[in-house]
């Protein structure tokens, strides 16, 4: 089966999306991207993320009202908020934690 191909997303590409690419950046069931909703962010989401995708994580609802009116065609995807606050620093243990946990459970649902 091929790997899941899965975009994350959070407000400014600097904390919590990039923890989660690097926490998946080795696994074979999965290729991972992160990206940024803010015009400030690190590297901001663009329409060929969205057509690469197979499924978008987000970490907030805002998160994922802002991608929808940003690119309107992530709406053909598979769209899971994770509702992990932005009160974590860059690969902090409890950060890590909360995004591993709500990732294994999206790789599950998307395996059955």
């Amino acid at each position: 089966m091929a790997a899941l191909k899965l975009l994350v997303l959070c407000g400014k590409n600097l904390r919590r999306s990039p923890t989660a690419a690097a926490l998946y950046q080795q696994d074979p069931r999965v290729e991972v991207r992160s990206a940024g909703l803010s015009p400030e962010s690190r590297r901001r989401v663009s329409a060929k993320d969205i057509e690469w995708a197979d499924h978008i994580a987000v970490m907030e609802r805002k998160h994922r009202s802002r991608l929808l009116e940003a690119v309107p065609a992530a709406a053909e995807r598979p769209i899971t908020v994770l509702d992990i606050p932005d009160d974590y620093d860059f690969n902090q243990p409890e950060l890590v934690e909360l995004l591993t946990q709500s990732i294994e459970t999206l790789l599950t649902d998307c395996e059955s």
